[in-house]
C-alpha cells in the first residue's frame, strides 16, 4: 500500500513537526515532508492520500514488558493465544512487543517458550496485528525474598547447563531476561547472556548498592520495573537504584499506572534516569482491558478490583493498564513535553529490544508503525508494517472512502469488546 497522511502533527522522540506530510510505501516509511515540500516526490503505483489535519501521528508503541490483556495470556503454551493478543493488542497503541514469559513449578518454562517462539514467527510477514519480537523471559531466576507475584515454586538457581538449555529454547528470539544479581551463579548467567546477545535485566532483586554495581560492570544493562520488586532506596541502605542511575548504559522501567509507583516517585525516577533512559512498560496481565475481569496468571486467580489486579490474598499482580493511557499518565504526572514521553515509549523500548535500526521513529526507512491520535490523545488508528490494524468508527468511515482498508483481522472499535471478552 502506498499512502500520504496529510497536514498531520509528527511527533516522536526527535521532532514535534507540525502541518507534515508522511509517506508510507509497502511496509516502510518512504518521506516525510513538511508543508512546504509537497512536490517532488514521484509516487508509484495507486497511491492513497489522507487527510490528517487536526491528527498527531506517532511511531507504534512497543511494551518490552507485559503479560497479556483483552482476556489473553502471553504465558502460555499456545502460540494462537499470543497471536489473539497481537490482534488485539493494536487498540492500545501497542505496534510490537516483548512476549512475558515466566517461571513454573515443574523446572523450566519449555512448553512457554516454544509457543513464544512459534508465535515470534507468525505475527511476522504480512501485517494481522502487533508484531511479536520476541521474549522478556521474567525469572526463573529471581529473589524469593523480591518475587511478588511470582509464587517461590517457579525460582531456581541459576547453572550453566540450565542457561545453555534456555538459550536453545529461545532458538535467538530471548531479548530480555531478568535476573537478581546476588543469587549465586548469577556472573556467570549474566555473562553467558551477554555474550550471546541477550540484554540483561536486574529485577526482583534484594541487591545491596555495591552487588548492583558488580552486576552493571558484569553486563546488566537494563531495570525491571525500577521501585517495585526490589530493595527500597534508603540514605544509609540506598539498594541497587543509584548503582542504575549511576551507570548511562542502563535503561530503566516503569509502571505508568499510578498505582504501581506513586506518581512522586515517578517524577523522581524521570529526572534521574533522564527521559532517554526511561523505559514506559504496562507490566499488563491478561485483564488488562477487560473491566472488572476475573482472569488467571499462571495458574493463579486474579481480579480486578477498583482499577487494580490482585491476587485472591490481595497481592497486586501485574497491572491492567494500556499503553495508551500510559501515554496520558505520564504527561499528567510528570509534565513532560509530548516528545519525550513518546520517547519512553516507542526509541527507549526499540532500543532495550534491539529493534532501534528499524523502529521507534519517524524517519524514512523505518518500519511504517503508525499510531493516529486526535487532539486530545485519543487513538483513532493504528498501522503496523504499511497496513491499517485497528481504527475507530470514525476512521474506519475515513479510510473506506479513500480505499484505505483494514488489514485482514484487524479490530475496529466496534470490535474490540468481542476481543476483549475472553476471560
Amino acid at each position: 500500500m502506498e499512502c500520504t497522511l496529510q497536514g498531520a502533527r509528527l511527533v516522536d522522540s526527535m521532532r514535534d513537526q507540525q502541518h507534515a506530510d508522511l509517506v508510507v510505501a509497502g511496509q516502510r516509511i518512504r518521506a516525510v515532508r513538511g508543508s512546504g515540500e509537497r512536490t517532488a516526490l514521484p509516487l508509484h503505483g495507486k497511491h492513497t492520500h489522507i487527510d490528517a489535519t487536526g491528527m498527531i501521528v506517532m511511531p507504534g508503541f512497543i511494551d518490552v514488558h507485559t503479560h497479556g490483556g483483552g482476556g489473553y495470556n502471553l504465558h502460555t503454551a499456545d502460540a494462537t493465544e499470543i497471536q489473539d493478543f497481537a490482534r488485539w493488542a493494536p487498540g492500545t497503541g501497542v505496534t510490537s512487543f516483548l512476549i512475558g514469559v515466566v517461571g513454573v513449578p515443574t523446572g523450566l518454562p519449555e512448553a512457554e517458550l516454544r509457543a513464544a517462539v512459534e508465535a515470534t514467527h507468525a505475527t511476522k510477514g504480512r501485517p494481522r496485528g502487533a508484531e511479536a519480537l520476541g521474549i522478556h523471559l521474567e525469572g526463573p531466576y529471581i529473589n524469593t525474598l523480591r518475587r511478588g507475584a511470582h509464587q517461590a515454586s517457579w525460582l531456581r538457581t541459576p547453572n550453566a547447563e540450565e542457561t545453555e538449555r534456555l538459550l536453545a529454547l529461545a532458538d535467538g528470539h530471548l531479548r530480555i531476561i531478568t535476573v537478581a544479581p546476588e543469587l549465586a551463579g548469577s556472573e556467570a548467567l549474566i555473562q553467558r547472556m551477554t555474550a550471546a546477545g541477550v540484554r540483561v535485566s536486574i529485577g526482583h532483586t534484594d541487591a545491596n548498592y555495591e552487588q548492583a554495581l558488580a552486576a552493571i560492570e558484569q553486563g546488566v544493562t537494563h531495570a525491571t520495573h525500577c521501585c517495585n520488586a526490589m530493595r527500597a532506596l534508603h540514605h544509609r541502605d540506598p539498594g541497587p537504584l543509584p548503582a542504575i542511575v549511576e551507570a548511562p548504559q542502563v535503561y530503566g522501567e516503569i509502571i505508568a499506572d499510578g498505582v504501581h509507583v506513586h506518581p512522586a516517585m515517578v517524577r523522581l525516577l524521570v529526572k534521574l534516569l533522564g527521559p532517554g533512559r526511561s523505559i514506559v512498560i504496562t507490566d499488563a496481565l491478561a485483564g488488562a482491558g477487560v473491566p472488572d475481569a476475573v482472569f488467571e496468571f499462571n495458574g493463579q486467580r486474579a481480579s480486578v478490583v477498583g482499577g487494580v489486579a490482585q491476587l485472591d490474598d490481595g497481592t497486586i499482580t501485574g497491572s491492567v493498564l494500556t499503553m495508551d493511557q500510559a501515554l496520558r499518565n505520564m504527561l499528567a504526572i510528570t509534565g513532560l513535553s509530548l516528545r519525550e514521553a513518546v520517547g519512553m515509549l516507542t526509541a527507549n523500548p526499540a532500543r532495550a529490544a534491539g529493534v532501534a535500526d528499524r523502529k521507534g521513529l519517524l524517519t524514512p526507512g523505518y518500519d511504517a508503525d503508525l499510531l493516529i491520535f486526535d487532539g486530545s490523545l485519543n487513538l483513532q488508528a493504528t498501522m503496523r508494517g504499511g497496513a491499517f490494524v485497528y481504527a475507530t468508527e470514525e476512521w474506519l468511515d475515513r479510510l473506506s472512502t479513500v480505499s484505505a482498508p483494514l488489514a485482514p483481522s484487524a479490530t475496529t472499535q466496534q470490535d474490540a469488546p468481542r476481543a476483549r471478552g475472553r476471560n
